[in-house]
């Protein structure tokens, strides 16, 4: 069962919510345990304007962010919004 919303499933894929470019950033976030939690977490950061691409990993805790217009504080705000902690962003390249 997941103990962070108690959802009762476990899921330890990847979820991809629109194709992540070159010009991503990657968020680790704390907390995500099953694929309700990669629901949720892709969800609100999918709210964030300028968002194009959202790819969870929930193995390694990271979320891959790409698109324009938008900062890291408003996909760490996205994060906190569905229940989780952001803990840092990096650039990256292509996947």
């Amino acid at each position: 069962m997941c103990t962070a919303c108690a959802c009762g499933t476990q899921d330890s894929a990847s979820t991809q919510a629109a194709a992540v470019g070159a010009d991503a950033s990657v968020y680790t976030v704390s907390g995500m345990t099953c694929g309700h939690c990669v629901s949720s977490v892709s969800s609100e950061i999918g709210k964030v304007g300028g968002v194009t691409g959202v790819q969870v990993d929930l193995a390694s805790g990271s979320v891959s962010v790409s698109g324009a217009g938008f900062s890291d504080e408003d996909i760490r705000a996205a994060v906190e919004r569905a229940g989780y902690t952001p803990t840092g962003a990096a650039p990256v390249g292509a996947f």
